[in-house]
């Protein structure tokens, strides 16, 4: 008899061990879908120039501002072939990822995202850039980088908070 009681012991112990996981499990799934607040890993970076007359193709809300979120791969085409019209447009999965930028307003200065803190949901972008008076003529410098989109509801712009639609 005591052998079938400590089985018993056991396996309910090890039932509730499994039950426990499943709900933790269940909870993390639910947590998943909050605003994240942290540090947003960078997955992909680019740099480089982007022509004045093709501020058309950005986000139609974000043309005037200087940090600012693609979300879909047709935006992102469009963009694309005129920051890097040579290369190949890179293969970006937007249910899972978004693409932030930053580019010049003011002067013409080199500029490379190095941060992407998240606060609240809330993404804002951390830029270096060079400093100088070179006067903005035909483009502007712009960097870009790709970060996972779970849990970032908006983008800091400035004094502006641009908030990000779901997937289309």
């Amino acid at each position: 008899m005591k052998k079938i009681g400590c089985l018993m012991t056991v396996f309910t112990l090890v039932l509730m061990y499994i039950c426990g996981c499943a709900n933790n499990e269940r909870l993390k799934k639910v947590d998943l879908h909050q605003p994240f607040s942290g540090e947003a890993a960078i997955h992909q970076s680019w740099q480089g120039d982007y022509l004045l007359d093709l501020l058309h193709r950005l986000p139609e809300d974000q043309r005037q501002q200087s940090v600012g979120f693609i979300g879909d791969a047709e935006t992102f085409k469009a963009v694309w072939k005129a920051f890097e019209p040579a290369e190949a447009v890179p293969d970006i999965d937007f249910k899972t990822n978004l693409v932030l930028f930053a580019r010049n307003t003011q002067f013409y200065n080199r500029i490379r995202i190095g941060k992407v803190n998240v606060t609240n949901g809330v993404a804002e972008v951390l830029a270096m850039e060079t400093m100088s008076a070179m006067p903005i003529e035909d483009k502007v410098a712009m960097s870009m980088v790709v970060v996972g989109r779970q849990g970032i509801t908006a983008i800091q712009s400035n004094d502006k908070i641009i908030q990000i639609n779901k997937t289309k």
